[in-house]
């Protein structure tokens, strides 16, 4: 069944991929870009086009709509994000196709620098023949996750073209603002109203995951002592040089992503930035655990006291916010969708691998607000830069996935 899903795969994936959809973690706004309603109001009419029921464009800007029930089963939703990374420039996507690809080095139109090898990235070898969808050199393709918006899509217009499947009523959503950690409004679970969820954001085929970082955010702002250069001599504090120190002390050798592995968590400065007078620093702290978690908070708060002792006359403040948990907390203790997952994936032919994300996603949020929900592979690889890619088969197996999930819980109720 996988092979008549491609052409609209593709089809979905380029079509979605050159719409602008970067999300701005300092902006205030719902969504936080203007841009991803462009994206989202096309999936609005296009689930109108399908058929589908109770299409909303909610005020917090998720598109939401339903599938309306086959057969008896549980309520089961299928949610994929629009939003593209603020790490890498998202500006001006140029998705292209290489067909039937010949398992050689991927070059790139616009940047002749740029290489993807598969003696690099040992996925890429074994997807020989398959259709590879890349950007053009300059940006990242955004795979990341209209790879799942096209998954869930072409699924549900298959289901909706195919009332002869069995399945309970499914509900989808396509959420904004998940790579700012903002995906899941207060409202979405009630408004979602699924017994259970999947996100379709996961990579190689066949992993289904239930377990994520947990996540938390610290904001640092060092406040220095400005004066004119000149007469700076036993005055002048210099915010930019502090912010170097509280760098330079924080473990660079065994706590940074590019250090990191398995499960092994990590602090990570993601911004810099700010003059003399002021600077600010933004991090990233991840763990699997709470205790790990809270312990790395504790070492950079440290790190900002001992630095601020060394020069009474700045002022030097750390905020840590809490972003996601762990998701394992709650679905270990009722493995019923994954397990589905898992059973649906063996029917398509996939043997099914459940590793800890080095990441989260919006169903980390969702499975702590009440709503379980694992995430499904979409095949999509190196993820948030100009190497990004993913194999048109393998999003299609992904589609099968879903069909059959559905299917599979619409008998298991019977």
């Amino acid at each position: 069944m996988t092979h008549t899903f491609d052409a609209e795969l593709e089809s979905r994936l380029v079509r979605y991929a050159a719409i602008d959809s970067q999300s701005d973690a300092d902006s205030p706004a719902a969504p936080s870009t203007e841009i991803q309603l462009d994206l989202l109001r096309l999936i609005e009419a296009e689930l109108n086009e399908l058929g589908a029921s109770d299409v909303t464009l909610t005020d917090y800007g998720a598109v939401l709509a339903t599938v309306p029930a086959t057969a008896l089963g549980p309520t089961i939703g299928l949610l994929a994000h629009v939003d593209t990374a603020p790490q890498f420039n998202a500006t001006g996507v140029k998705p292209r196709v290489i067909r039937g690809y010949d398992g050689g080095d991927i070059t790139y139109p616009d940047n002749s620098e740029l290489v993807l090898s598969p003696a690099v990235f040992p996925y890429l070898a074994k997807k020989l023949g398959h259709d590879i969808v890349t950007a053009s050199g300059l940006t990242l393709l955004g795979a990341d996750d209209k790879a799942g918006v096209a998954v869930v899509m072409t699924a549900i217009r298959h289901l909706l073209a195919n009332p002869d499947i069995p399945h309970g009523k499914i509900r989808v959503a396509f959420t904004p603002d998940e790579e700012i950690g903002r995906g899941v409004s207060e409202r979405l679970p009630a408004d979602l109203a699924c017994d259970f969820a999947y996100t379709l954001d996961g990579g190689a085929v066949g992993e289904i995951e239930y377990e994520s970082f947990s996540a938390d955010a610290a904001e640092i702002v060092i406040k220095g002592v400005s004066i004119h250069p000149g007469w700076a001599k036993g005055k002048l504090v210099n915010a930019i040089h502090l912010a170097a120190r509280i760098i330079d002390t924080l473990p660079q050798v065994t706590m940074t992503p590019e250090t990191t592995d398995g499960r092994d968590g990590f602090i990570h400065a993601v911004e810099m930035a700010g003059g003399s007078s002021e600077m600010k620093i933004r991090l990233i702290l991840r763990d699997f655990e709470l205790d790990g978690l809270a312990a790395k908070g504790k070492l950079v708060r440290q790190v900002c006291e001992t630095i601020a002792a060394t020069e009474p006359r700045a002022a030097i403040t750390c905020t840590i916010r809490p972003q996601y948990r762990n998701m394992r907390y709650w679905l270990e203790k009722d493995m019923t969708p994954v397990d589905l997952a898992r059973a649906a994936a063996r029917a398509v032919g996939v043997e099914p691998v459940s590793v800890p994300i080095r990441g989260g996603t919006d169903g980390s949020l969702l499975t702590e607000k009440g709503v379980p929900t694992p995430n499904l592979f979409t095949g999509m690889q190196n993820i948030h830069g100009p190497l990004e890619w993913v194999s048109v088969q393998d999003m299609a197996v992904a589609t099968a996935l879903c069909v059959k999930l559905v299917e599979l819980a619409a008998e298991r109720s019977a």
